[in-house]
C-alpha cells in the first residue's frame, strides 16, 4: 500500500456508473438486465494506481446523490484521496450504458445532459492538492462543455508550474462529443501539452486518419515536449515510442468478458512505475519490463465485468504473469 509520503499521482475528470448488461454479447434492447459497475477512466486509472501500491488521489465532481456518495466511497474504499471531489446538488451523476458484444468490445449510450462532472468550475479546485502532484493525469472528455473545460485547463497550468508531469490518455468517446471533427480538435487542443501520452491503435487511426500500424502515421503525433508515446493494440501489446528507443512488447491472451477499464488499468501500471522512478523514460529495459507488467494489468482488467472491481494488485499481476506465457 501506499505511503502519503509517496510521489503523489492525481487523476483529473469524470466519474460515472456504467450500467452493464448481465448477458454478454447483447445490444442494450435486448437486454433485460443490468449490472451497476463504478467507472470513468480518470477514476479508474486512480484506483488503478492505488491499488498497485501507487499514491492516488482524484479530481472531480459528482452529483449530490445515491450514485454520487457510492462512488465516493468506492474510491476510499481504494485508498484514493477524495479531497479533490465537490459535490453538486443541482445535477445527477452522469450514467453510462455499455454493451459488451460478442467479441467484447463495447458500445456506449450516455446520460449527462448536464451530469455534474460537467459542471466543475474552477473555483471549485483543490490548487493544494494539484501543487503537491508529481503527475497529473487526465482524459479528454473534460474538454467537451464549459465549465469543466476551464477547470481542466487551470488545473493543467497549475500542475506544470508545480513541476508535475502530464499525463494524457485522450479516450475518444464519440457519442459525446457534437460531431467527429470537434473530437479530433479538442483532443488535439491540449496535444502539446502532454509529457506522457497513451493512445489506443483505435485512437491513432481517429486522430491520423491513416493506417495506425505505419510507424510514419504514429510519430505525425509525436510533439517536442513529449518524453514518450504510447499505442496500446489490444491483446498483441504496446508499442512505445521516445527520443531515444522505440519498439513493442507482447500482450497476453485471454478471454475477454469486458474491455472496459484494461486501458485504465494499463495506464496506472505504468504511472505508478514511472512516479517510483521517473528515470525509466530513459532506461528502455526498465521501461519494456514495466510495460509487460502493465499489458499483464490490462489483460487481467477484461476476464470480469466491470473496470473498478477488475483492476488487479501486484501480487495478482505476479502471479498472472508467472502463470502467462507471453504471446
Amino acid at each position: 500500500m501506499a505511503n502519503s509520503t509517496d510521489p503523489l499521482i492525481i487523476s483529473f475528470g469524470e466519474m460515472l456508473i456504467d450500467f452493464v448488461p448481465d448477458t454478454a454479447g447483447v445490444s442494450l434492447a435486448e437486454s433485460y438486465a443490468f449490472i451497476k459497475a463504478p467507472g470513468g477512466a480518470p477514476a479508474n486509472v486512480a484506483c488503478a494506481i492505488s491499488k498497485l501500491g501507487g499514491n492516488a488521489a482524484f479530481i472531480g465532481k459528482v452529483g449530490d446523490d445515491e450514485f454520487g456518495k457510492l462512488l465516493v466511497d468506492i474510491l476510499k474504499q481504494n485508498k484514493v484521496n477524495t479531497d479533490g471531489v465537490c459535490f453538486d446538488t443541482g445535477a445527477r451523476t452522469a450514467l453510462a450504458f455499455v454493451t459488451l458484444r460478442k467479441d467484447g468490445e463495447r458500445e456506449f449510450m450516455f446520460y449527462r445532459n448536464p451530469s455534474a462532472d460537467m459542471l466543475l468550475k474552477e473555483s471549485e479546485l483543490n490548487m493544494g492538492l494539484i501543487q503537491k502532484a508529481k503527475i497529473f493525469h487526465y482524459g479528454s472528455i473534460s474538454l467537451i462543455s464549459e465549465p469543466c473545460k476551464s477547470a481542466h485547463l487551470a488545473a493543467m497550468k497549475k500542475a506544470r508550474e508545480a513541476g508535475a508531469l502530464l499525463s494524457y490518455d485522450p479516450n475518444v468517446r464519440l457519442p459525446l462529443w457534437p460531431s467527429d471533427d470537434a473530437c479530433r480538435s479538442g483532443i488535439k487542443s491540449i496535444w502539446n501539452e502532454a509529457d506522457f501520452i497513451k493512445v489506443s491503435d483505435d485512437e491513432v487511426k481517429f486522430l491520423t486518419q491513416g493506417d495506425s500500424e505505419k510507424e510514419e502515421v504514429v510519430m505525425s503525433l509525436f510533439h517536442d515536449k513529449l518524453k514518450m508515446l504510447l499505442v496500446t493494440d489490444g491483446e498483441k501489446g504496446c508499442r512505445y515510442f521516445s527520443k531515444n528507443f522505440k519498439g513493442r512488447v507482447s500482450g497476453f491472451s485471454v478471454k475477454p468478458v469486458d474491455t472496459t477499464g484494461a486501458g485504465d488499468s494499463f495506464v496506472g501500471a505504468i504511472l505508478t512505475a514511472v512516479a517510483k522512478d521517473p528515470s525509466i523514460f530513459e532506461d528502455e529495459s526498465k521501461f519494456r519490463e514495466a510495460l509487460s507488467f502493465a499489458n499483464a494489468c490490462g489483460a487481467i482488467c477484461t476476464t470480469q465485468k466491470g473496470a473498478i472491481p477488475a483492476i488487479p494488485t501486484v501480487s495478482q499481476a505476479q502471479e498472472f504473469i508467472s502463470s502467462s506465457k507471453a504471446k
